[in-house]
């Protein structure tokens, strides 16, 4: 089995090139794939690159898609 490690936000920000507050942003608004633990969010990076390569980290913000203006 291949050692699996979680990210940190931070972590995950500097992975993706991109500022914590977007990852938790991103989190929040895009559906982006997090998993709480107490506190803290963690993230895995295959999870990540799957999100990603769906086109979910370019959509709009999921809560706007819903609102009309």
């Amino acid at each position: 089995m291949p050692d699996q490690r979680w990210l940190s936000v931070p972590e995950a920000a500097e992975y993706l090139g991109i500022k914590p507050d977007t990852v938790y942003e991103w989190i929040g608004k895009k559906g982006m794939p997090a998993h709480r633990v107490g506190r803290l969010w963690r993230l895995d990076v295959e999870e990540i690159d799957a999100w990603v390569k769906s086109g979910k980290a370019g959509a709009p913000d999921a809560q706007a898609e819903g609102e009309s203006h």
